[in-house]
């Protein structure tokens, strides 16, 4: 078999064969609900949809203009507990956003629908 005679439905069947790599590894969070903080764009929950190196693109994306866990006292914390959303203050979600990343954490079903379901921030 000559590689370059492959259709492109071959090589996805292969593909499948041998595994994603977006399953494991350094693109494991893909697909997932996560945190992400950034040198100069602040700190973002969103859906990790893209990985390459430290840039990542989130979809349904909002900016974590103040932050306060409802347990506890480190980003970490809310991504396992949430937000306390009487003192968070949460940016409208874009549809896109690419960021540099230099922290991505995964959240927790409860923290993900706290900064989902929080009040979108205001100017004033």
């Amino acid at each position: 078999m000559d590689i370059g005679d492959l259709t492109l439905n071959q090589i996805k069947e292969i593909s499948k064969m041998v595994g994603n790599k977006n399953s494991c590894g350094l693109n494991a969070m893909i697909g997932q609900k996560v945190i992400v903080r950034t040198y100069s764009a602040g700190v973002w929950f969103g859906l990790l949809s893209e990985k390459s190196g430290s840039e990542v693109i989130l979809k349904s994306a909002r900016r974590m203009w103040r932050w306060h866990a409802a347990e506890s006292i480190s980003l970490s914390a809310v991504a396992l507990h949430g937000i306390n959303q009487d003192k968070s203050k949460i940016v409208e979600a874009v549809p896109m956003q690419w960021l540099e990343a230099i922290e991505i954490t995964p959240c927790s079903e409860v923290a993900a629908k706290s900064l989902e379901d929080a009040e979108n921030v205001k100017a004033g």
